[in-house]
């Protein structure tokens, strides 16, 4: 199968080109432009060291907002208020998190200095956007990604305290849900991702919805996070949610 080589004009082949891995090409650049241009296509970029690979899985994680499988320890770890959580307050602190914080079964992290400022300047336009908890006033875990429309497109999360980064997901369905987006695109399938609700779908059927999505209108700015307290985030998604068990 072929690998596509990109230059310096920021487009890119068939993402249905991708060989059965789901690598499409390597090469090109993280500019403002083709990032966006990448993920409006279901392309991402993913990588290790230059050149920079990027990707469209055959297979697509996602999860649907109202599909988010709420486990009973979060509902209670949400219940009890032990977190504050904001949207989009410490974008280059919780990205720094994301690549320092400890992982089983890796040597490094895939965010380096080329990938912090590229998705940084994202955020500054009001493309990324990060959901930080905090604990007695430090970061203590969460996440961030990149709005299109109304498709989220997740890149990485990180916990330093225990359903920190869960908290922080949790806050961002209750977000999703009042916005009527239609998922969270995961990327890359992993067993953590599948008990948070993602549900694989084929690429041809994840492509269709993308474009749907990405085509609704969604004011571009950074996002606030209204709810104070995560107690309220729990009662908002016990309403809200489909659930699959019944909390107390």
């Amino acid at each position: 199968m072929t690998v596509f080589l990109l230059h310096d004009t920021p487009i890119f082949p068939d993402p249905e080109l991708a060989d059965p891995d789901g690598l499409l090409a390597i090469g090109g650049d993280l500019s403002t432009e083709r990032l966006l241009i990448a993920y409006k296509m279901g392309i991402f970029p993913w990588y290790n060291e230059p050149p920079i690979m990027w990707w469209s899985p055959p297979k697509r994680p996602v999860i649907f907002p109202r599909l988010f499988n709420l486990s009973r320890s979060l509902y209670q770890t949400l219940k009890k208020n032990l977190y504050n959580v904001s949207f989009d307050k410490d974008f280059l602190g919780l990205i720094h998190g994301c690549a320092n914080a400890p992982r089983k079964d890796s040597l490094g992290t895939w965010i380096n200095k080329e990938i912090i400022d590229a998705y940084y300047n994202l955020y500054k336009l009001g493309f990324a956007h990060s959901v930080e908890v905090w604990f007695n006033g430090k970061l203590v875990g969460g996440l961030y990604g990149v709005s299109i429309g109304k498709a989220f497109f997740g890149e990485s999360m990180f916990t330093l305290m225990k359903d920190a980064s869960k908290v922080a997901l949790a806050c961002l369905i209750e977000f999703l849900i009042k916005e009527n987006f239609y998922f969270i695109d995961c990327q890359i399938t992993n067993e953590h991702l599948l008990r948070m609700g993602a549900i694989e779908i084929p690429r041809s059927v994840f492509l269709k919805m993308l474009d749907e999505a990405i085509n609704k209108n969604f004011v571009i700015k950074k996002w606030v996070h209204h709810n104070k307290a995560t107690s309220n985030t729990a009662l908002f998604l016990r309403e809200k949610l489909i659930l699959r068990r019944k909390y107390k």
